[in-house]
């Protein structure tokens, strides 16, 4: 009738409610009395009519949820979920309403130089308006200097004194030429990417304990499982879809243990929270791993028969028992060995863990723990079994694979290996470089160091994402030579001497790996703004200029010879991905599916069998004081996104969330004797940023949580650079800080 209405919870604003604004019941409205506002004028006339649709992959997480753009103009309208493997129609708020940052008027559409006299200190002193510092240039001037400042540097100094940042949010054919490009027209490996920002220490962990750093199931596998385990994640906000899935799960009867220092939605779903002091995850996981081997709740059979060094985690664990644990994880003992029995005794169990567990000193510790759990258990290689780190950017486990890595070509063959180097060297008629390259923080020390000099970053946002963020600044501003190539003048393209403007998701064809191993399609759905160019032809440019005879005519050329070099994708060609859209490796034929779980028969190692690597305690590298009496830990939003430079220009994400925030208890609110919305300062011995506070229920006192999306307060600026000696990752997750009342501190 005409007093029927739509209502959020019990009637509140839908601003004001649980409501996360993902769309779907936009999606699934048979009657289209709901629609995006997208689609209607001001005078909310349905004047937006999509006049073609593209089938295409979301540009955000690793999700991977396959979409449709509508499209009216040569402007995407609307977005609709398609069903794609790992999202079956759905989509979050992203993915639906996070597309119109590719109109926005801050997109690069021309190239740009530094003006003389204008230096990047003068940059880093004072930004004021940075699109001053620049003059437009043509394609030919731009890339000649782009390129002639590359090829000084290493024709001087040697390739060691370059270094290159590729992306995750660019395609599989761009991460494969940009290393290419790096290893065999600069000379070196200092080839890096995010991967060593987020899951790095998960793929050092995975390739030593099981001989493969990819997922040995993808999240869809909850269906088939018993228990599910989420340790360091944040699956509602980070990766929504992935979260239905688990969500269903437990509605099936699944157990959910969810380990979290944070209280996240999911403890709202969970048979078992434990949420433990920060950076304690070892000391947890060790009384865990000793309470499965004291109770023998471990699979004998399956040890004796697939996985080493049995002996070395018995003797490590002997000392972690649950009572021993308590005072240092905070969980009581019985809940630790309750845990430990529902995990080892089902049928079925697999564990996601997050950036939570990665991105401490210690990470490739917890990861080695959460292994040895799957492990010990035989919880691996069968339907609602594995181990799952999900990937936080939509092309990180491709840009992984593909070798834009130091240490590795391409499907992570060491690049020290002589007979792997030579079969490149071959391919590609070049001498390449026979020691591994430096990671991204490495690469900020070396420049602050005058060991590297020029750098070519494409995608990447250093200014943003690195630790101790001055510190990444001051060495971008120390550069003789900086190319950045990106769709937006980022905080860190406000450092280059040239700038090229690329192209976005929906502006190029290519293909991308989500965390499932799932290889899709992308699709060109818009034409590129101004004289702006594909990323991957700027690469093929820049690579004539430094004297590589490169001529691809298409990407699917890219593709196929980076599929000859990947015996992981074997199997998987241009046409089948043009035909089918998604395809999962490994795979046995050219029609034959690809394999969701693998680790079935034993595990991709020389011995084709698993290891334990028994992980000790390792404190925290700083921990709270009498000056900084807090813990800091920083992480993603539900409406944006790594850096913000993408979100923060979605106008609908920015409006939910417009500006900077941290989270505190409100026992922590009320013993400082602040306010909600109340501006403060934080800081940590590396700097002070200011922002507001938000009162959150699922933060324990002690705990400072900040979002690092956004560049007006950046997280970064506050957190510690020291690095997981195996993963190379900083300790974002956990430093010492305070926080004070920013009007109190201006009056003095």
């Amino acid at each position: 009738g005409h007093s029927e209405k739509i209502i959020f919870d019990f009637d509140d604003p839908m601003g004001g409610s649980t409501c996360v604004a993902c769309g779907e019941c936009v999606q699934a409205c048979p009657t289209g009395a709901l629609m995006e506002k997208s689609l209607v004028d001001e005078r909310g006339v349905y004047a937006n009519h999509p006049d073609r649709e593209v089938d295409s992959v979301c540009p955000y997480c690793g999700v991977g949820c396959q979409l449709t753009y509508q499209i009216k103009d040569d402007r995407i309208v609307a977005v609709q979920g398609r069903d794609g493997p790992s999202n079956q129609n759905r989509l979050c708020v992203k993915g639906r309403f996070g597309f119109d940052y590719v109109h926005h008027g801050d997109r690069l559409a021309v190239p740009l130089i530094r003006k003389d006299g204008i230096s990047k200190h003068d940059t880093a002193i004072d930004p004021g308006n940075p699109w001053t510092h620049f003059r437009e240039a043509t394609w030919e001037e731009a890339l000649d200097r782009a390129a002639g400042g590359i090829a000084r540097i290493r024709d001087q100094h040697g390739g060691g004194a370059l270094a290159g940042f590729g992306s995750a949010k660019g395609s599989n054919e761009e991460a494969y030429l940009f290393q290419k490009l790096v290893r065999a027209g600069f000379g070196t490996n200092n080839v890096d990417h995010c991967t060593r920002l987020c899951h790095a220490s998960s793929v050092a962990g995975l390739l030593e304990g099981v001989g493969s750093g990819a997922v040995s199931a993808p999240f869809m596998a909850v269906e088939d499982a018993d228990c599910i385990v989420v340790i360091g994640a944040n699956p509602t906000e980070n990766h929504p879809v992935a979260a239905t899935f688990f969500k269903q799960a437990v509605e099936r009867g699944a157990k959910l243990i969810v380990m979290d220092p944070r209280g996240t939605t999911m403890m709202e779903y969970a048979t078992h929270m434990l949420q433990f002091k920060p950076g304690r995850d070892v000391a947890m996981l060790n009384a865990i791993l000793h309470t499965i081997v004291t109770e023998g709740l471990y699979d004998e059979q399956y040890v004796q028969a697939n996985v080493d060094d049995f002996d070395k985690l018995v003797e490590n664990v002997k000392d972690y028992s649950p009572e021993a644990m308590v005072e240092l994880c905070g969980i009581p003992a019985e809940m630790l060995r309750e845990v430990a029995r529902v995990y080892a005794r089902a049928e079925a169990a697999i564990i996601f863990w997050g950036m939570g567990v990665s991105q401490h000193i210690h990470g490739t510790d917890n990861t080695r723990c959460l292994i040895a759990l799957a492990l010990s258990t035989g919880q691996i290689g069968r339907p609602g079994t594995g181990l799952h780190p999900p990937r936080g950017q939509n092309n990180v486990q491709g840009a992984s694979d593909a070798g834009l890595i130091p240490m590795f070509f391409p499907d992570y063959k060491p690049v020290e290996d002589a007979q792997t180097r030579a079969a490149y060297e071959a391919a590609w008629g070049v001498t390449l470089d026979p020691k591994r390259g430096l990671t991204v923080v490495e690469i900020m020390d070396a420049i602050h160091a005058d060991r590297i000099r020029g750098m070519y970053i494409m995608g990447e946002n250093p200014a943003m994402s690195d630790p101790d963020v001055q510190h990444a600044r001051e060495a971008l501003a120390k550069l003789e030579h900086l190319v950045v190539q990106d769709i937006f003048l980022t905080e860190t393209a406000k450092y280059a001497d040239v700038v090229l403007p690329a192209s976005a998701w929906p502006e190029k064809d290519g293909t991308v790996t989500n965390t499932n191993r799932q290889v899709q399609i992308g699709r060109k759905a818009l034409p590129l703004p101004g004289e702006a160019r594909q990323d991957l032809d700027l690469i093929i440019e820049l690579a004539k200029r430094l004297g590589l005879d490169w001529n691809y005519h298409h990407v699917s050329e890219v593709f196929t010879e980076m599929v000859s070099f990947m015996p992981s994708l074997a199997n998987i060609s241009w046409e089948r991905l043009e035909r089918e859209s998604s395809v999962t490796y490994p795979v046995d034929g050219p029609d034959e599916p690809g394999h969701d779980i693998v680790f079935g028969n034993g595990f991709p190692t020389a011995s084709g069998r698993g290891k334990f690597v028994p992980a000790k305690l390792v404190s925290p590298a700083e921990e709270p004081d009498a000056e900084y009496p807090m813990v800091l830990t920083t992480g993603r939003q539900l409406e944006h996104w790594h850096t913000g430079s993408m979100t923060r220009r979605a106008s609908m994400l920015d409006d939910l969330e417009p500006e900077a925030v941290a989270s505190l208890s409100a026992r922590d609110v009320e013993r400082l004797g602040l306010r909600s919305g109340e501006p403060v300062r934080v800081s940590t011995r590396r700097g002070t940023i200011t922002l507001k506070i938000r009162i959150d229920a699922a933060i324990p006192p002690g705990l400072i949580f900040i979002p690092f999306a956004y560049a007006e307060a950046a997280a970064n600026i506050l957190t510690n650079p020291q690095l997981d000696p195996f993963g190379k990752i900083p300790e974002f997750k956990y430093c010492a800080a305070r926080i004070e009342p920013a009007a109190a501190l201006a009056e003095a």
